[in-house]
């Protein structure tokens, strides 16, 4: 009970649990299926990176991952070489703020077919800002600081529900999730508002420019012609993480709950997906008889009879698991159990326990052969064996 204390503080620091009244103790998730002989391979032995949130792969450097740590760096780390030392690839931390426990650099991205080039999304004490780096013209491997390019910027009202998520969709548009501004139960509605960022997911084109911005609006963007162009989805609370299937192209999400539940969402050009109004698949504002035409259901929720927060993986592409393929790998933070998740063809879900980890989970990533890692707030990488 003192670890999930110490896991449930950290959820509120790092993920965005707003409210733990009536929190209970997780109960067992041996009733679901098991998938047995899995377990987790600390990969770098006793080297351990400061807050790490988050890793990446990028084209062309097949052998190493990069290591987004909070208070402002990347490292990477080569697959091959797993005792050598971690090589600072990008340290912007004098322009990072993250005294918050959701503030901090939170999301990279390379280029898939300009790999030299790298988009960030950071927090300073009141903004969001997505950027893009160039790679050092006298280190290819390493992004050059001064390089920085402000692609756009918008104001935090809350030090929490950052978002953080920066991924390429298959059609070359970057993705980018936004939270709903924090606090708790989104006081201000932005979740909801088609004029602000807060909330959503916005898709933007990197490669074009369209008058001061440095970047163009996909022309298929649902909301075009509206105040803020660059949303593709909203309704979201914190979706902290999300991840493209590399087979299918669908995107998965995973919405951090208030109170009651976690949720995943196949996320879907235009749609709604619910919050403020709803809470996964209950009412939250109004608590009762809430107006639900138009609102895109989850996919999957669970309670705090389970967990406390989710946190987002990806759909298994690799070759290691082969029992794996095509179900979504992800976990709660606060419990540290990874489950898979599989929509079959008939639309009916099957959920599985994978494991139970005793990590505080804070991300996951994959590596240029689709192989899944995941990240703790202790400090370590593990690969899903």
């Amino acid at each position: 009970m003192k670890r999930l204390i110490i896991a449930l503080t950290g959820v509120i620091m790092i993920l965005g649990l707003t409210s733990c009244l009536g929190f209970k103790e997780p109960k067992s998730t041996n009733t679901m299926d098991e998938t047995n002989g899995l377990s987790l391979e600390n990969i770098f032995g006793t080297q351990t990176f400061e807050k790490p949130v988050g890793f990446e792969h990028r084209e062309g450097y097949a052998e190493f991952i990069y290591v987004i740590e909070q208070p402002g760096r990347i490292v990477s780390m080569n697959l091959e070489k797993p005792e050598a030392e971690p090589v600072i690839v990008l340290d912007i931390s004098d322009r990072v703020y993250d005294e918050g426990g959701e503030q901090g650099l939170l999301g990279v991205a390379f280029h898939p077919k300009k790999p030299n080039q790298a988009y960030v999304n950071y927090t300073t004490q009141t903004h969001t800002v997505i950027s893009r780096y160039t790679a050092d013209p006298d280190q290819s491997e390493r992004l050059d600081p001064s390089s920085e390019e402000v692609l756009l910027t918008f104001e935090q009202p809350f030090s929490n529900h950052n978002g953080g998520q920066l991924a390429f969709g298959p059609d070359g548009y970057l993705y980018i999730a936004t939270g709903d501004g924090g606090s708790g139960g989104d006081p201000q509605n932005n979740s909801q508002n088609l004029k602000t960022m807060l909330g959503k997911i916005l898709r933007i084109d990197v490669d074009g420019k369209t008058g001061d911005h440095a970047y163009a609006i996909p022309p298929d963007n649902p909301f075009i012609n509206q105040e803020v162009p660059e949303i593709y989805a909203y309704g979201l609370r914190n979706p902290w993480r999300f991840s493209f299937d590399q087979e299918t192209g669908l995107l998965w999400a995973a919405d951090v709950g208030q109170n009651r539940l976690e949720e995943i969402n196949i996320i879907a050009k235009g749609k709604n997906y619910g919050w403020r109004i709803q809470e996964g698949t209950e009412c939250f504002n109004p608590k009762n008889d809430c107006d639900t035409s138009g609102l895109e259901q989850p996919l999957f929720t669970y309670g705090r009879d389970i967990g406390v927060s989710i946190t987002g993986g990806y759909v298994y592409r690799g070759e290691h698991l082969p029992d794996l393929a095509g179900w979504y790998i992800y976990s709660d933070y606060g419990t540290g159990t990874v489950w898979a998740l599989r929509q079959d063809a008939d639309g009916s879900i099957v959920n599985k326990t994978l494991l139970e980890s005793e990590e505080n989970i804070t991300s996951f990533g994959t590596d240029s052969a689709g192989e899944i890692y995941l990240c703790t707030q202790e400090g370590q990488i593990f690969r899903l064996l």
